[in-house]
């Protein structure tokens, strides 16, 4: 399959499966190069070593969605409600040794969290989550904002963006110095909002200014996305067949290499719908692991991903 590449970081490599399964999200890559993605439908947990076993590491995953390795080698994952029943609504933090699961935030001002989707994690420990809500049932929602959380290392919960600001907070990433919090605004309703934004952090992870970086409106915005040392930003975006009249195929599906600055620098092309995240693997972090659909992809790159866990 040939990238359509403009100038930048596959050079045409091939994208090949790497597994078929259900509805798959949130891949994470460990520091051994093991890939843990969320079988969303089948609400677990899976993981694809480097020499292609496919495994099961949690049955009843609480509808987990998105996934990040923190520098001490933990997982961490947003449990939601979409694609079915048992979603806990919380973010929670897994020991992989003893699989101890440590729930690090389920509310905010005493109300539930609505349906944690994504998540990163800064070099200071601090965790950045999404939390929207995009199953048509609304009726057990507790909070009107849909907004981006901080969990600091002591455990304080912030809510640092809301609406206006954003419409529906998606995928998110955080660049090396902590200081831009990249963040995927993805209303799917007619209007709604399809802009990647950039969020200026201070010191302390609030935000003090946000400039938008990317607009895929009015195709199918982006899902998640991860960065690589360069900078530039991986967002997995577009589809193959129209979803209704506020998601079109304008965007073909896809991996969208986008600069800091908002250039499109290339489009890796992904034969499958629905396109959802992406995370960099492999002993040189130049590995590209894509989840789309029922399948997990995967693609040779140039420059190296971003990852804060130690090799």
């Amino acid at each position: 399959m040939k990238s359509e590449h403009i100038r930048g970081s596959s050079g045409g490599a091939p994208v090949e499966a790497a597994t078929f399964v259900a509805f798959l999200e949130g891949p994470a890559a460990d520091a051994h190069g093991t890939v843990y993605f969320s079988d969303l439908r089948g609400n677990r947990i899976m993981t694809l070593t480097t020499d292609g076993e496919l495994g099961i590491f949690r049955e009843d995953a609480g509808r987990a969605n998105g996934n990040v390795f923190d520098r001490q080698g933990r997982l961490v994952t947003c449990e939601g409600v979409e694609h079915g029943p048992r979603g806990r609504r919380r973010v929670t933090r897994t020991d992989i040794a003893t699989g101890e699961v440590e729930v690090l935030a389920d509310r905010y001002e005493g109300r539930r969290l609505n349906s944690p989707n994504d998540v990163t994690v800064d070099t200071q420990g601090r965790l950045y989550f999404t939390d929207p809500r995009y199953d048509p049932d609304r009726s057990d929602l507790e909070m009107d904002v849909e907004g981006v959380y901080r969990i600091d290392t002591d455990g304080t919960l912030t809510r640092i963006i809301g609406q206006p600001d954003v419409q529906k907070p998606n995928g998110l990433a955080i660049t090396p110095d902590d200081r831009v919090l990249y963040v995927i605004d993805s209303n799917h309703a007619v209007g709604g909002s399809r802009m990647v934004w950039a969020f200026a952090l201070d010191a302390d992870g609030n935000v003090v200014d946000r400039r938008p970086v990317y607009d895929f409106a009015p195709g199918r915005g982006g899902d998640g996305m991860e960065l690589d040392v360069a900078g530039n930003l991986y967002v997995c975006a577009g589809l193959l067949t129209r979803r209704g009249p506020g998601e079109t195929t304008l965007n073909p599906p896809g991996v969208y290499v986008i600069t800091p600055s908002g250039e499109l620098i290339e489009r890796i092309p992904i034969p499958q719908d629905v396109i959802t995240n992406c995370c960099f693997g492999g002993s040189d972090k130049r590995t590209l692991y894509v989840t789309a659909g029922h399948m997990l992809y995967r693609t040779r790159v140039n420059v190296p991903g971003y990852h804060v866990h130690p090799d």
